[in-house]
C-alpha cells in the first residue's frame, strides 16, 4: 500500500472543505481506495490528509494531477509539508 500524505495550513476550513468535497482531481478515479482528513486541535485551520493507493505509482500520478488542478492555490492553502508519497512499512492495529 501507498500513502499521499499532505500538511497544510488554510485561511477557513470550512470554506476550504467544500472544494474537497467537489474532489476536482478525481481521487477515487486516480485509484484512492481511502483518505483521512484530521484537523489540529490547537488551531483548526491546520490541516493533514492522508490518501491511500494500492500502489506508489498510482500515489506519484495522483500527486502531480493534483498539483496541476491548481488546487494548491485555492483556499488559501499554506503548505507545510508534501505532497509526500511513501509506502506502508508496517501496520499494526490495537
Amino acid at each position: 500500500m501507498a500513502l499521499m500524505l499532505l500538511h497544510f495550513e488554510v485561511d477557513d476550513y470550512d470554506a476550504w472543505k467544500p472544494g474537497v468535497d467537489d474532489d476536482p482531481a478525481g481521487r477515487a478515479a486516480s485509484g484512492a481506495t481511502s483518505h483521512k482528513i484530521a484537523r489540529s486541535v490547537d488551531n483548526p485551520n491546520e490541516v493533514f490528509i492522508r490518501l491511500e493507493f494500492p500502489s506508489a505509482d498510482q500515489a506519484k500520478a495522483f500527486r502531480d494531477k493534483l498539483a496541476a488542478s491548481g488546487a494548491f492555490e485555492r483556499g488559501g492553502m499554506r503548505i507545510k509539508s508534501g505532497p509526500t508519497v511513501a509506502e506502508t512499512a508496517e501496520e499494526r492495529t490495537y
